[in-house]
């Protein structure tokens, strides 16, 4: 019997930082809990077309803090920040009840090839336009060793092309260490939905070796330098 781990949760405590920062007492958990998963839903599928790497979340009694890492910062922003208005005043009043306030910063990826989650959106956006699934996972590959990772994985699974059964296909290049803790592997899961049915895309993405705990939210003062930029 196999034992599958999450590849980010399982290397947490050794190189990764939580993108969660928050405290909560007994009975605020639920609340907090159910609150923050309904911002990331909504974000996710909100900002779909913005590629969305990750959303780090840090929260005080009185206000909240939502720093998200985005291909395409100006699709998040909009036209003189206007999208960012709209984005927290539905945070606030859906999923706050306007007890919080949110404050949004908006980093962009350097290296979007080397992020496992925009490549997974890419992959799953091709699928859904019938892109055959082999050529998707082929250029995927190629623009992520291009980029400079050291190994990536990818993984369908689903009625690929559509047929009647469905089956699981895996392209690799490079190295990938899943069991080494120091290995730096960046991993996502997508869906992409087409008229057969939900195609499953996973993503692994190897950076090498990490000796250190690595934050990539660290950097939040060029968020309003962005968005300055954005709005000029």
């Amino acid at each position: 019997m196999g034992h599958k781990v999450h590849p980010r949760i399982h290397r947490t405590p050794y190189i990764f930082a939580w993108d969660s920062k928050w405290f909560a007492r007994n009975e605020s958990l639920p609340l907090y809990l159910k609150q923050e998963i309904g911002i990331r839903t909504y974000l996710c599928k909100k900002l779909k077309e913005a590629g969305v790497d990750s959303i780090s979340i840090e929260r005080s009694p009185k206000d909240m803090q939502i720093t998200i890492l985005a291909a395409k910062p100006g699709v998040v922003i909009g036209r003189s920040g206007q999208g960012l208005d709209v984005i927290r005043k539905e945070i606030e009043k859906k999923y706050l009840q306007q007890k919080q306030k949110v404050k949004l910063n908006i980093l962009p990826v350097k290296q979007p090839a080397l992020s496992a989650a925009i490549v997974a959106g890419n992959c799953a956006a091709e699928i859904e336009k019938r892109m055959p699934f082999r050529r998707v996972m082929k250029q995927a590959i190629e623009k992520v060793m291009a980029a400079g990772a050291k190994g990536v994985k990818i993984k369908m699974a689903g009625r690929l092309n559509g047929v009647e059964i469905a089956r699981r296909e895996v392209l690799s290049a490079g190295k990938m260490s899943l069991i080494t803790l120091r290995s730096d592997v960046d991993y996502a899961l997508t869906e992409a939905q087409t008229i057969y049915g939900k195609i499953g895309v996973k993503v692994w993405v190897y950076h090498g070796e990490a000796f250190g705990r690595r934050d990539k939210f660290e950097k939040k003062e060029e968020s309003e330098t962005v968005k300055k930029n954005y709005q000029n």
